[in-house]
């Protein structure tokens, strides 16, 4: 099949919204990550360059006087030790945080928000909010707040009691945090294989379409030519693509599963399908499909 064959998808870009090839649309592993990524970008659209995301959410679990460990911040809003100490550096330079003894360990710091930083944090919440609502433009707000109880329902057994009540009814956080918990026990469970969730996706489409140039690979999954390129090559290291010159045009390669991908991606993919079973194992099936349904929409909004 050609390129062209990847226009088989709902949210083509003849009526505005980006391509969601129908194969992938069921997977909502997949649709996390489009939907992820999408919270991602509109952010860094409506965001002035001094906002961060985590810095505001930080500001906002350090309301009221609170003073708290980065390690207790860290699991307060769901981000890795790496991401919170630069965030903690950043916010101290910029004089929205200070560090003070921490009340529960003399011995240590904890970081307690300055009258600067409850400035910021008041100033920030417009923009965040602007994004909250960018971000979605296709969803009703009913069916906004269903989808951020699914994801909520979701997330919450998975992440830390202390994360503040305005993020959790957040639904970019939402979005975000569930594709990472998602992200991550797929990954796991692909481990035996050496492949990842990216790599599952990008063998659907190829199974679904044919031997097809990387442009309608990268259309049909949503991502840049260049990160295109890099899955293709994991996948060629990994012997199970390889790029072959079209026989009607000799300047287009074309992307073709090998046969010994057979022996590969349908046992990984059963693996990958029962770890997001076990992520979505808090919903019934009607209210998977409905998970299903709002992502699908979520992803295929177009910009407003």
């Amino acid at each position: 099949m050609t390129e062209s064959t990847a226009g088989s998808a709902s949210g083509s870009p003849a009526d505005g919204g980006p391509v969601l090839l129908a194969e992938l649309a069921v997977l909502p592993g997949h649709l996390l990550w489009r939907a992820a990524a999408r919270v991602t970008a509109t952010a860094a659209t409506e965001l002035p360059d001094e906002v961060d995301v985590h810095a505001y959410a930080v500001l906002v679990a350090l309301k009221g006087g609170a003073v708290r460990s980065q390690q207790d911040l860290a699991d307060g809003i769901a981000v890795s030790r790496t991401t919170m100490t630069k965030v903690a550096r950043d916010l101290v330079r910029a004089g929205l945080v200070a560090r003070v003894r921490n009340p529960e360990d003399r011995r240590s710091y904890a970081l307690s928000r300055t009258p600067a930083g409850t400035r910021a944090e008041a100033t920030w919440r417009a923009h965040v909010l602007r994004v909250q609502r960018a971000v979605a433009p296709g969803l009703s707000v009913p069916e906004r707040a269903d989808l951020a109880d699914l994801l909520r329902r979701v997330v919450e057994p998975r992440l830390s009691a202390d994360i503040p009540a305005e993020l959790w009814s957040a639904l970019g956080f939402l979005v975000v945090k569930a594709h990472a918990v998602a992200h991550r026990d797929v990954l796991a469970a692909l481990e035996p294989w050496g492949l990842e969730p990216r790599h599952l996706g990008s063998s659907t489409v190829l199974r679904a379409l044919g031997p097809v140039p990387q442009v309608a690979l990268a259309r049909a999954l949503g991502v840049t030519p260049a990160s295109t390129v890099q899955i293709v090559d994991e996948l060629e290291r990994l012997a199970l693509v390889e790029r072959r010159r079209s026989t009607t045009d000799r300047r287009t390669q074309l992307l073709h599963l090998t046969p010994g991908s057979a022996a590969v991606l349908p046992e990984a993919g059963r693996a990958a399908g029962r770890a997001m079973d076990d992520v979505l194992g808090v919903l019934d099936a009607s209210e998977r499909s409905r998970l299903v349904a709002l992502l699908q929409r979520f992803v295929t909004s177009a910009t407003s």
